[in-house]
């Protein structure tokens, strides 16, 4: 089953967008449920977006540099389901 990641919300005073800094896992890899994906930065603060289940990474819909509004779709995983 298709699950895409999406960027969640970064706090009242984050704002609604961020910058996609490095992503941890590539295309193929198996992540966990927890494993931090990629790092993202705003004017405020740089952190890590955790993958929401375990499975397969099968698409990075955003590269580094990229700008993501929350709710964006960062990624699609294959998991079992």
């Amino acid at each position: 089953m298709r699950y895409e990641v999406k960027l969640p919300s970064l706090g009242e005073d984050a704002g609604d967008e961020a910058t996609v800094s490095y992503w941890f896992f590539a295309v193929g890899d198996e992540v966990k449920e927890g494993d931090d994906l990629l790092e993202m930065v705003t004017d405020k603060a740089t952190f890590n977006v955790p993958a929401p289940k375990s499975g397969r990474l099968v698409e990075l819909k955003v590269k580094d540099n990229d700008i993501v509004l929350v709710g964006g779709v960062l990624a699609t995983m294959e998991i079992e389901g």
